[in-house]
Protein backbone atom coordinates (compact mmCIF):
# COMPACT_ATOMS: atom_id res chain seq x y z
CA UNK A 1 0.00 0.00 0.00
CA UNK A 2 1.47 3.80 -0.80
CA UNK A 3 2.17 6.20 1.76
CA UNK A 4 -1.32 7.88 -0.05
CA UNK A 5 -3.25 4.87 0.27
CA UNK A 6 -1.90 4.39 3.97
CA UNK A 7 -2.59 8.29 4.80
CA UNK A 8 -6.33 7.98 2.59
CA UNK A 9 -6.91 4.66 5.33
CA UNK A 10 -6.14 6.04 8.58
CA UNK A 11 -8.00 9.52 7.61
CA UNK A 12 -11.55 7.19 7.31
CA UNK A 13 -10.55 4.79 10.30
CA UNK A 14 -10.05 8.23 12.31
CA UNK A 15 -13.60 9.39 10.73
CA UNK A 16 -15.06 6.55 11.66
CA UNK A 17 -13.97 5.95 14.64
CA UNK A 18 -14.76 9.43 15.89
CA UNK A 19 -18.32 9.31 14.23
CA UNK A 20 -18.92 5.73 16.27
CA UNK A 21 -17.96 7.21 19.08
CA UNK A 22 -20.19 10.07 19.07
CA UNK A 23 -23.28 8.59 18.04
CA UNK A 24 -23.19 6.30 21.02
CA UNK A 25 -22.17 9.79 23.30
CA UNK A 26 -18.74 8.07 24.52
CA UNK A 27 -15.91 10.24 25.17
CA UNK A 28 -12.82 9.96 24.35
CA UNK A 29 -11.89 8.79 27.92
CA UNK A 30 -14.47 6.27 28.20
CA UNK A 31 -13.31 5.00 24.50
CA UNK A 32 -9.74 5.02 25.95
CA UNK A 33 -10.65 2.85 28.95
CA UNK A 34 -12.68 0.18 27.12
CA UNK A 35 -10.41 -0.57 24.67
CA UNK A 36 -7.43 -0.24 27.16
CA UNK A 37 -5.42 2.62 25.14
CA UNK A 38 -4.59 6.06 25.98
CA UNK A 39 -6.31 9.02 25.63
CA UNK A 40 -3.72 10.87 23.46
CA UNK A 41 -4.07 7.71 21.39
CA UNK A 42 -7.54 7.66 20.39
CA UNK A 43 -7.15 11.83 19.70
CA UNK A 44 -4.21 10.63 17.27
CA UNK A 45 -6.61 7.49 15.34
CA UNK A 46 -9.34 10.06 15.16
CA UNK A 47 -7.02 12.93 14.01
CA UNK A 48 -5.98 10.09 10.96
CA UNK A 49 -1.88 10.67 12.88
CA UNK A 50 -2.41 6.84 14.65
CA UNK A 51 0.04 4.20 13.64
CA UNK A 52 -2.69 1.50 13.86
CA UNK A 53 -1.86 -1.92 14.26
CA UNK A 54 -4.09 -4.82 14.13
CA UNK A 55 -4.58 -5.41 17.32
CA UNK A 56 -5.68 -2.10 18.39
CA UNK A 57 -8.32 -2.21 15.84
CA UNK A 58 -9.43 -5.29 17.40
CA UNK A 59 -9.38 -2.92 20.52
CA UNK A 60 -11.66 -0.51 19.22
CA UNK A 61 -14.04 -2.54 17.73
CA UNK A 62 -14.36 -4.55 20.70
CA UNK A 63 -14.88 -1.36 23.18
CA UNK A 64 -18.17 -0.96 20.32
CA UNK A 65 -19.01 -4.49 19.84
CA UNK A 66 -18.94 -4.17 16.00
CA UNK A 67 -17.48 -6.23 13.61
CA UNK A 68 -13.73 -5.57 12.79
CA UNK A 69 -14.25 -5.44 8.70
CA UNK A 70 -17.65 -2.29 9.87
CA UNK A 71 -15.35 -0.73 11.17
CA UNK A 72 -12.20 -0.57 8.93
CA UNK A 73 -14.52 0.24 6.39
CA UNK A 74 -14.83 -3.41 4.38
CA UNK A 75 -18.86 -2.91 4.26
CA UNK A 76 -20.39 0.27 2.77
CA UNK A 77 -18.05 3.00 2.19
CA UNK A 78 -18.16 6.28 4.12
CA UNK A 79 -19.28 9.23 2.67
CA UNK A 80 -16.92 11.80 2.07
CA UNK A 81 -17.33 14.87 4.54
CA UNK A 82 -17.12 17.02 0.95
CA UNK A 83 -20.24 15.82 0.12
CA UNK A 84 -21.87 17.55 2.99
CA UNK A 85 -21.36 20.96 3.70
CA UNK A 86 -22.10 22.11 7.18
CA UNK A 87 -22.96 25.92 7.70
CA UNK A 88 -22.68 27.33 11.09
CA UNK A 89 -22.70 30.34 12.69
CA UNK A 90 -24.88 33.51 14.16
CA UNK A 91 -28.47 34.52 12.70
CA UNK A 92 -27.94 36.93 10.20
CA UNK A 93 -24.91 35.29 8.53
CA UNK A 94 -26.52 34.53 5.61
CA UNK A 95 -26.90 30.35 6.27
CA UNK A 96 -30.27 30.26 4.61
CA UNK A 97 -29.27 32.46 1.57
CA UNK A 98 -25.94 31.29 0.50
CA UNK A 99 -26.92 27.16 1.30
CA UNK A 100 -29.96 28.00 -0.81
CA UNK A 101 -27.99 29.05 -3.81
CA UNK A 102 -25.19 26.89 -3.62
CA UNK A 103 -27.58 23.56 -3.16
CA UNK A 104 -28.50 24.97 -6.16
CA UNK A 105 -25.45 24.54 -8.13
CA UNK A 106 -24.46 21.83 -7.07
CA UNK A 107 -27.61 20.25 -7.35
CA UNK A 108 -28.34 18.83 -3.87
CA UNK A 109 -30.85 19.53 -1.10
CA UNK A 110 -30.96 22.18 0.74
CA UNK A 111 -32.00 21.86 4.88
CA UNK A 112 -32.55 24.02 7.64
CA UNK A 113 -31.75 21.85 10.58
CA UNK A 114 -34.28 23.66 12.79
CA UNK A 115 -36.82 23.12 9.71
CA UNK A 116 -36.29 19.41 10.24
CA UNK A 117 -37.02 19.90 14.12
CA UNK A 118 -40.12 21.25 13.34
CA UNK A 119 -41.04 18.43 11.07
CA UNK A 120 -39.87 15.83 13.28
CA UNK A 121 -41.19 17.53 16.55
CA UNK A 122 -44.20 18.35 15.10
CA UNK A 123 -44.35 21.66 16.53
CA UNK A 124 -43.46 25.42 15.42
CA UNK A 125 -39.63 26.23 17.20
CA UNK A 126 -41.11 28.57 19.50
CA UNK A 127 -43.51 26.30 21.00
CA UNK A 128 -41.65 23.32 21.22
CA UNK A 129 -39.21 26.11 23.27
CA UNK A 130 -41.75 27.65 25.15
CA UNK A 131 -43.66 24.06 26.60
CA UNK A 132 -40.79 21.83 26.58
CA UNK A 133 -37.67 24.28 26.91
CA UNK A 134 -34.10 24.65 25.13
CA UNK A 135 -33.25 20.87 26.16
CA UNK A 136 -36.03 18.61 24.29
CA UNK A 137 -34.61 21.48 21.65
CA UNK A 138 -31.09 19.81 21.89
CA UNK A 139 -32.25 16.35 21.68
CA UNK A 140 -34.85 16.96 18.59
CA UNK A 141 -31.77 18.73 17.04
CA UNK A 142 -29.57 16.22 17.79
CA UNK A 143 -32.16 13.63 16.43
CA UNK A 144 -33.09 15.77 12.83
CA UNK A 145 -28.80 15.91 12.37
CA UNK A 146 -28.62 11.75 12.67
CA UNK A 147 -31.53 11.27 10.33
CA UNK A 148 -30.47 13.74 8.13
CA UNK A 149 -27.00 11.61 7.73
CA UNK A 150 -28.72 8.47 7.68
CA UNK A 151 -31.10 9.32 4.54
CA UNK A 152 -28.94 11.73 2.87
CA UNK A 153 -25.57 10.81 0.72
CA UNK A 154 -25.16 14.97 -0.47
CA UNK A 155 -26.62 18.21 1.03
CA UNK A 156 -26.02 21.29 1.98
CA UNK A 157 -27.71 22.09 5.76
CA UNK A 158 -28.06 25.58 7.44
CA UNK A 159 -27.67 24.61 10.84
CA UNK A 160 -29.05 26.44 14.39
CA UNK A 161 -26.58 29.25 15.68
CA UNK A 162 -25.70 27.78 19.25
CA UNK A 163 -25.60 23.90 17.88
CA UNK A 164 -21.84 24.58 18.70
CA UNK A 165 -22.46 24.63 21.95
CA UNK A 166 -23.87 20.74 22.71
CA UNK A 167 -20.39 18.94 22.39
CA UNK A 168 -22.17 15.77 21.00
CA UNK A 169 -24.40 16.87 18.65
CA UNK A 170 -21.53 19.33 17.15
CA UNK A 171 -18.99 16.43 17.39
CA UNK A 172 -21.61 14.69 14.89
CA UNK A 173 -21.47 17.43 12.11
CA UNK A 174 -17.35 17.96 12.02
CA UNK A 175 -16.88 13.56 11.68
CA UNK A 176 -19.11 13.70 8.89
CA UNK A 177 -19.80 16.92 6.98
CA UNK A 178 -17.35 19.57 5.48
CA UNK A 179 -18.25 23.07 7.70
CA UNK A 180 -18.07 26.36 6.95
CA UNK A 181 -18.56 29.02 9.72
CA UNK A 182 -20.12 32.09 8.16
CA UNK A 183 -18.98 35.10 10.16
CA UNK A 184 -19.84 38.92 10.15
CA UNK A 185 -20.01 41.94 12.84
CA UNK A 186 -21.88 41.94 15.29
CA UNK A 187 -23.67 45.26 14.22
CA UNK A 188 -24.16 43.33 10.78
CA UNK A 189 -25.73 40.04 12.54
CA UNK A 190 -27.99 42.59 14.14
CA UNK A 191 -28.74 44.79 11.01
CA UNK A 192 -29.55 41.44 8.93
CA UNK A 193 -31.78 39.81 11.42
CA UNK A 194 -33.59 43.30 11.65
CA UNK A 195 -34.19 43.82 7.99
CA UNK A 196 -36.07 40.41 8.26
CA UNK A 197 -38.45 41.98 10.34
CA UNK A 198 -37.96 39.70 13.35
CA UNK A 199 -37.41 42.11 16.41
CA UNK A 200 -37.05 39.64 18.66
CA UNK A 201 -33.33 41.01 19.68
CA UNK A 202 -34.41 44.39 19.99
CA UNK A 203 -37.79 43.60 21.90
CA UNK A 204 -35.95 40.75 24.44
CA UNK A 205 -33.24 43.00 25.50
CA UNK A 206 -32.57 46.52 26.04
CA UNK A 207 -28.54 45.54 25.38
CA UNK A 208 -29.58 43.43 22.80
CA UNK A 209 -26.05 44.70 21.45
CA UNK A 210 -23.97 43.71 24.14
CA UNK A 211 -25.71 40.44 24.74
CA UNK A 212 -24.85 39.74 20.85
CA UNK A 213 -21.49 40.63 21.12
CA UNK A 214 -21.07 38.51 24.35
CA UNK A 215 -22.62 35.01 22.67
CA UNK A 216 -20.17 35.50 19.39
CA UNK A 217 -17.03 36.12 21.88
CA UNK A 218 -18.30 33.02 23.91
CA UNK A 219 -18.66 31.03 20.94
CA UNK A 220 -15.56 31.98 18.51
CA UNK A 221 -13.71 29.32 19.64
CA UNK A 222 -16.32 26.57 19.33
CA UNK A 223 -17.06 28.71 15.47
CA UNK A 224 -13.29 28.40 14.53
CA UNK A 225 -13.23 24.94 14.70
CA UNK A 226 -14.84 24.69 11.40
CA UNK A 227 -12.80 23.65 8.11
CA UNK A 228 -13.30 26.90 6.91
CA UNK A 229 -14.55 30.32 7.48
CA UNK A 230 -16.56 32.83 5.02
CA UNK A 231 -16.03 36.55 6.05
CA UNK A 232 -19.57 37.62 4.67
CA UNK A 233 -19.60 40.91 6.75
CA UNK A 234 -20.29 44.11 4.00
CA UNK A 235 -20.35 42.00 0.99
CA UNK A 236 -22.80 41.43 -1.26
CA UNK A 237 -24.73 37.69 -1.77
CA UNK A 238 -23.03 37.21 -5.06
CA UNK A 239 -19.35 37.89 -3.36
CA UNK A 240 -20.08 35.77 -0.37
CA UNK A 241 -21.83 32.92 -2.91
CA UNK A 242 -18.34 33.63 -4.81
CA UNK A 243 -16.05 32.81 -1.27
CA UNK A 244 -18.12 29.93 -0.05
CA UNK A 245 -17.77 28.52 -3.67
CA UNK A 246 -13.97 28.68 -3.04
CA UNK A 247 -13.91 27.67 0.42
CA UNK A 248 -16.17 24.37 -0.10
CA UNK A 249 -14.81 21.05 -1.89
CA UNK A 250 -15.49 20.40 -5.59
CA UNK A 251 -18.89 18.39 -5.86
Amino acid sequence: MSAGADGRFLKAFGERVRAERTRRGMSRRALAEEADISERYVTLLESGKGNVSLLVLKRVAEAFDVPLGELVGAGSPAVPRGLRIALIGLRGAGKSTLGAALGRERRVPFVELDREVERLSGAPLGSLLELYGPEAYRRWEKEALQRLLETRRGFIVATGGGLVSEAETYELLLAHCFTVWLKASPEEHMSRVLAQGDRRPVAASKKAMEDLKRILAERTPLYARADAAVDTAGERPSRSLDKLRSAVPAD
